[in-house]
């Protein structure tokens, strides 16, 4: 069996050095590499392209001029007022066609125009931000050309730690971290902690890339390695790729993070009634069984499958209101009471899959308001939700321990070196810094 070793693809120089890893790179060597210094001088007379470049245009030899497409903006407007000719708009509209329709340019997107440096300065280029990641460029220097290019994705190394006083979204937020990293750790974990459940104390640490454009954030890359520090226990995961297996994140065990169940069937909200056997019903003021868990959340709320499934009931319910019963295997079936309305296509005999939206949030039957009524089985007795068990999924080949442990040792090795970083730089070089400016 194959395996990848993540970090022999991405563990280059710089990564090693903490530097951003860029997709695309543009640096040229040194043009007198290697040359004696009579050939020096002869290459020197050669001339050397000292331009900046970007999007493939020197772009110190032009003015720049930045605008936003506005309401009532066409491209044939636009670049009329910028002094192009009917002519020539039609001319590159119809060189555009194969590869950017110039109807399709959208209020709000940004624009740069590049002009000429003459007395009569004219455009020649105009760059369109088609999208995130890529722009069009336009150019009317020559000849009329229009090509579609793609930005420079930079792959910065990041390490963090972040406690948590509020929430996960919350203080990874406060701490100058990208939400992106709170739900991709909630995805992770998502088998392991209830994040409806964190406490004031708990922390997290990871190390991670972030996928940069234009010095924005677009996405979350890889998580190598992260820690959660949940109540007394330690949660850690390892990213690595295992051939013929669609999981990427093991414990220190090499067991799956993945497990049979979701730890919990909807996002961003609270529990408002636990698992009692006597509880007081909060309408009819009877005290008799709960077996379930009530979490509160906005009507309409996506309600997800917790594993793998086939429907065995869909419908009104009495006090339990719309509800969907799945059974999962011979052994657990779960159930969601309350629905608004159903998922697409849920029918009794529909096999569901894990994380499948089967419903929403509503508050239908006896209920004081929206939320949702979660109850699981196993061997046909109810058991509380948050005290359930799930089985893990299937761990890492034996074969590949050997490997697996090594690829563990090699990431932790690279988080400490983060650590010791940021120390050198608060404890050595911050007190130098500061006794320079003083």
């Amino acid at each position: 069996m194959m395996v990848k070793d993540s970090l022999s693809v991405h563990n280059s120089e710089e990564r090693e050095s903490h530097e951003p890893i860029r997709k695309k790179e543009r640096a040229k060597k040194s043009p007198n590499r290697g040359l004696t210094k009579k050939s020096v001088a002869e290459f020197d007379n050669m001339g050397v392209d000292d331009n900046v470049y970007e999007y493939g245009i020197p772009v110190n030899l032009y003015e720049m001029r930045e605008g936003v497409v506005k309401r009532g903006d066409f491209f044939s407007t636009i670049l009329n007022d910028f002094g192009v000719s009917q002519k020539e708009i039609y001319n590159i509209s119809q060189a555009s066609q194969p590869t950017f329709d110039v109807r399709n340019i959208q209020i709000g997107k940004s624009y740069h125009a590049y002009f000429t440096k003459d007395e009569e300065p004219r455009l020649a280029y105009w760059v369109y931000e088609k999208d995130k990641l890529s722009v069009v460029v336009f150019s009317l220097i020559d000849s009329t050309d229009v090509k579609i290019v793609e930005k420079e994705v930079v792959l910065v190394p990041r390490y963090v730690e972040v406690t948590i006083q509020n929430s996960l979204w919350v203080d990874t937020q406060n701490a100058g971290v990208t939400s992106l990293l709170a739900m991709k750790l909630s995805d992770i974990y998502a088998w392991s902690i209830d994040f409806f459940g964190l406490q004031k104390g708990d922390k997290f640490t990871a190390l991670y890339d972030e996928i940069t454009c234009d010095g924005k954030i677009m996405d979350i890359g890889d998580v190598y390695y992260a820690v959660f520090r949940h109540g007394d226990k330690e949660y850690q995961s390892f990213y690595f790729e295992e051939d013929g297996s669609t999981n990427r994140y093991w414990n220190e065990k090499g067991e799956s993070m993945r497990k049979s169940f979701l730890k919990a069937p909807l996002n961003f909200s609270r529990i408002s009634s636990g698992f009692s056997y006597a509880r007081k019903h909060p309408i009819t003021r009877v005290v008799r069984p709960h077996t379930g868990v009530d979490y509160a959340a906005p009507k309409g709320t996506p309600v997800m499958s917790i594993g793998d499934g086939v429907v065995i009931q869909k419908g009104y319910n009495g006090g339990g209101g719309n509800t969907v019963k799945i059974r999962h295997n011979s052994v657990y079936t779960t159930a969601y009471l309350h629905l608004s309305k159903y998922g697409a296509g849920i029918a009794v005999g529909t096999r569901v899959s894990q994380g499948q939206i089967i419903g929403y949030v509503g508050s239908t039957g006896s209920s004081t308001g929206p939320h949702l009524d979660f109850r699981v089985w196993k061997n046909g007795s109810p058991i509380n939700p948050l005290k359930m068990e799930s089985p893990p999924a299937e761990p890492i080949a034996k074969e590949n321990m050997e490997q697996y442990e090594a690829h563990k040792s090699k990431i932790i090795a690279r988080s400490e070196n983060f650590v010791i970083s940021e120390l050198y730089d608060q404890m050595i070089l911050g007190p130098i810094s500061q006794r320079y400016t003083e």
